[in-house]
Order: structure tokens, then C-alpha cells, then sequence
């Protein structure tokens, strides 16, 4: 550990709220993503009051802070690659207030997403960017990453929920950015720009957030696609028609035998599926989207059409893309689920043909890839699945992600959908936004002139994912 003074942190925030010990340094020291690198010390700040102590310390010592919530992020962005300080902010978890009237709740960071909608149930509302880790992923964590989720394409990301916020800045000061009306105009929309920073400018420590009505009626359907190309057709059409489905998502061949051989659902072994989903307050409205939902996936081939109001028969047509994280880790005994060009988005026409090149970079490359997601929001999510022991894998991996961007970039889509740069996908960030890099590191300087907030990330990243940080695994 490099030299910071414990003692000083212990009088912030009590002693069993820092932690030194070995163990507690490694398991702080990565994140969901293949990379690892050990902070210098863990602190758990419980106010806003500490993070402002802690921070007005650290800036003065140039210390690097790595804020961080649940763990959950598949990039490596609460990875510290300076060392310094893990800012644990799990402790900040309290619900400040629920305003049916006025359409918002304020929230601490350290919230966790299922629970917040727990406590807005009863009021009939839900806050809606809910991404698939909402069991564990934390308020902070998704404003750090401008989180969403299978509903994304009707109810938006969570920069479309964020109405304001509270933010730490560097040097200890605290700010009120944005408000709590539905539209605002005055002058730059800072809160806006916090949410998607992955804690280079700030440390938030209370959002605002708008929230949306439950819907009484919920319809799920499915269906089955012999041809990828037949699949994204009827993507592009079904977003084209005018219908807003609350969830379009493709699930690949490769995801449908992982999910089969893992829970013996039966699914057909065909080269797509698409499910497809209606809500509103009336139920008309519902059977008008799924019905015509349903004509354009005919019109496009599609066969074993099913849909169902019923909350356990969604639940049964779901479970496959529900569990389809975890079944991909059972799709082989020696093969592993690696999350690294893993949440592309690309023009709705492209959908199909993003699927089909990710397979065939696969294929050459000699890896196993699979193509799925909330294709209703363009968003392509792959997992690539290799023998993480072998260094030639790791090499094969390099060049298919490399392959993967650089065929995004040619169709106009962009890195990331929801899950953030980090460290695995900052190459193909800097290639993309290359001519905005600068304007990037001047906004980061105004806010944060000694670098200290998660240093080593975005613009200023490692070029090469494979060597800027250790692997979580043993390479022969």
C-alpha cells in the first residue's frame, strides 16, 4: 500500500468504515469485468458531510478516488488502476423522500434499484431504467453509467429519469445540479453531463428521480426466426410501424442453447428469437401494439407465435432471456463468459446483419460468440466464451473486439449502449470519439484539475485492455 494517512480517514469516518486488510483490498480491487488492480484502502462514508471530508483530503494529497456502488459493472470502471481510495458509498442508502404528487423521489446513491422500486410500489409507479443486475446495481452505479434495461426502448435510459442531483466535487465543495420539475432552461444542463461520467467529475450524493406509472396491462409474446435476417426485418419494421413496444429483444442461437442445456426449457433451436412486449393503463391499447407486433413478425417469417397477459406465463416465456447471463457460463466445462465488446448499439436496419458478423469474427478468430439484446433500443449485447488459462484465447479475443468495433463504427453506431467504457472497451471509445477527446479532458480538468477522481479511465484510459490492469484469471 502506498503511504496515506489511515489514521486521518479513520477520524472522517470511524474505523470499521476503513479497510487495509489484504483480503478486503483484492475483493475491492475489481468489479463484473476480467480486470483487477487493488485500491490502497477501502472507506465507507455513511453522509454527504464525509464524502466531503474525504474528498477536501484527498484532493489535497492527490490521491486517486474510485467511487463505487454494487460492483456490477462489466468494464472495469470501479477498478482502480492508480491505486488509491475505494469509496464505498453502499452505506448512503436511504430513501429521502417519494412525492406521488409531484412525480419524483430523492434517493442517496447507495440505494439499490430493487429496492427503490419496492418502496414505490405501493404508490403504484416505478422507476424504470431497472438494468438486469437491479438485485445488486446501485442508484450511483447506474447515474455513473447511464444505466437501462429491457424497457429501455419505451421508458429510456437513466439520464431520461435523472431530474437532479447533489454532487462532491473534488475538492470537497458540494453543488445542486438540475431540479425537480419535468423540464428545465436554465443554462447547461450539468446533471445531465454527471450522468454516463463513470465518476471522473464528481461523487453524487443524492438524485432526484422521476418515476412512472405501473401499467395495469402487461402483454409478453415470441417468436421464432429460422434466418437472423429474417429476425432483424422484423425488428426494423416492428420500430418503424409506430408502435412503442416496452420490450423488443433477440436472443441468438448460441444464447438458446446455452439456456436449454442449462434449464431444459425446450426452446427452439432456430437462429433467433424475438419477444416482444405491449403496456398501457388500457387494455385496448395493448392488444392493438402485440397484434401488430405479431402481423410483422408473420410478414417476416416468423413461426410459433404465443403471447400471454398472465404474469406467470410471461415469467415462463422470459425465464430464458432472464437467466441467459448466467446459462452462458454452463454452455461448455471449459469455456468461460467474458464480458468485453459487450453492449454495441447500431441502427435498427443493422440489427441482423450485427449479429451474423459477430458470429463470423467469432468464427475466424476461433472463439464462441453470442448476439443478443434490447434490439427495441439497438443495442447488441455479446459475451465472448473462451478458455481463459489459454494466452492465444486472450489474443484471439484482442483481435475480435477489435473486428466487432471497428464493423460499428462503419455502420454509425457507437461503443456502448448501457454498460460504459471502463477499461475493456476504451480503445474503440477513443476511436470513435476522436475528435472530441480534447473537449472531454477540458471539461474533466474544469471539474477536477488534479485528476483524482477515477484517473486512468475514458479519454485517458490504457489503450490495450488486455495489459492495463491484472486478469481475473491464471494464464498459462
Amino acid at each position: 500500500m502506498e503511504k496515506i494517512d489511515v489514521p486521518r480517514l479513520i477520524n472522517i469516518v470511524g474505523e470499521d468504515n476503513v479497510k487495509t486488510d489484504p483480503a478486503d483490498l483484492y475483493i475491492y480491487g475489481s468489479d463484473s469485468s476480467v480486470h483487477s488492480a487493488r485500491p490502497w484502502v477501502v472507506v465507507r462514508p455513511g453522509n454527504t458531510e464525509q464524502v466531503q471530508a474525504i474528498m477536501a483530503f484527498a484532493n489535497e494529497e492527490k490521491i486517486p478516488v474510485i467511487t463505487r456502488g454494487g460492483g456490477s459493472g462489466m468494464c472495469g470502471q470501479t477498478v482502480p488502476v492508480k491505486g488509491g481510495i475505494t469509496l464505498d458509498m453502499k452505506r448512503m442508502n436511504r430513501i429521502l423522500e417519494i412525492n406521488p404528487s409531484d412525480v419524483f423521489c430523492r434517493v442517496q446513491p447507495g440505494v439499490v434499484d430493487d429496492d427503490l422500486n419496492h418502496a414505490l410500489k405501493p404508490f403504484g409507479v416505478f422507476y424504470p431504467p431497472t438494468p438486469a443486475s437491479s438485485r445488486i446495481a446501485t442508484i450511483g452505479g447506474e447515474i455513473g453509467n447511464n444505466a437501462s434495461g429491457v424497457r429501455s426502448v419505451k421508458y429510456g435510459a437513466t439520464r431520461d429519469s435523472v431530474l437532479g442531483m447533489k454532487v462532491v466535487l473534488p475538492d470537497g465543495s458540494l453543488v445542486t445540479l438540475g431540479a425537480r420539475t419535468r423540464v428545465e432552461a436554465t443554462g447547461y444542463q450539468l446533471h445531465k453531463l454527471i450522468v454516463g461520467s463513470e465518476g471522473t467529475l464528481g461523487v453524487v450524493v443524492e438524485a432526484t428521480l422521476s418515476f412512472v406509472p405501473i401499467p395495469k396491462f402487461r402483454c409478453l409474446g415470441m417468436a421464432n426466426f429460422d434466418r437472423l435476417e429474417d429476425a432483424g426485418q422484423a425488428i426494423a419494421d416492428i420500430m418503424a410501424s409506430g408502435v412503442v413496444p416496452s420490450m423488443l429483444e433477440l436472443v441468438d442461437s448460441v444464447a438458446i442453447k446455452a439456456v436449454n442445456k442449462t434449464m431444459d426449457l425446450g426452446l427452439p433451436e432456430v437462429e433467433a428469437v424475438l419477444l416482444y412486449e405491449a403496456d398501457a393503463m388500457v387494455k385496448e391499447a395493448v392488444d392493438h401494439e402485440i397484434n401488430a407486433m405479431q402481423q410483422v413478425c408473420k410478414k417476416h417469417g416468423g413461426t410459433g407465435l404465443t403471447s400471454s397477459y398472465d404474469a406467470a406465463e410471461r415469467a415462463k416465456i422470459f425465464m430464458g432471456r432472464k437467466k441467459l447471463f448466467p446459462a452462458l457460463s454452463k454452455f461448455s466445462d471449459v469455456l468461460s463468459s467474458t464480458s468485453l465488446a459487450d453492449d454495441m448499439a447500431v441502427p435498427y436496419s443493422k440489427m441482423a446483419e450485427t449479429a451474423r458478423t459477430i458470429h463470423e469474427i467469432a468464427e475466424r478468430n476461433n472463439i464462441i460468440m453470442t448476439a443478443y439484446g434490447h434490439c427495441g433500443s439497438g443495442c447488441m449485447h455479446t459475451k465472448i466464451l473462451m478458455e481463459p488459462t489459454r494466452q492465444d484465447q486472450w489474443e484471439s479475443a484482442r483481435t475480435a473486439v477489435a473486428e466487432i468495433y471497428e464493423y460499428v463504427r462503419s455502420v454509425k453506431g457507437t461503443t456502448s449502449a448501457e454498460h460504459g467504457i471502463g477499461i475493456s472497451k476504451a480503445s474503440a471509445f477513443k476511436a470513435e470519439k476522436s475528435d472530441s477527446l480534447d473537449l472531454m479532458r477540458n471539461i474533466k480538468k474544469a471539474f477536477d484539475p488534479n485528476n483524482i477522481l477515477n484517473p486512468g479511465k475514458l479519454m485517458d484510459a490504457h489503450e490495450d485492455w488486455v495489459t492495463a490492469t491484472d486478469l481475473r484469471y491464471t494464464i498459462a
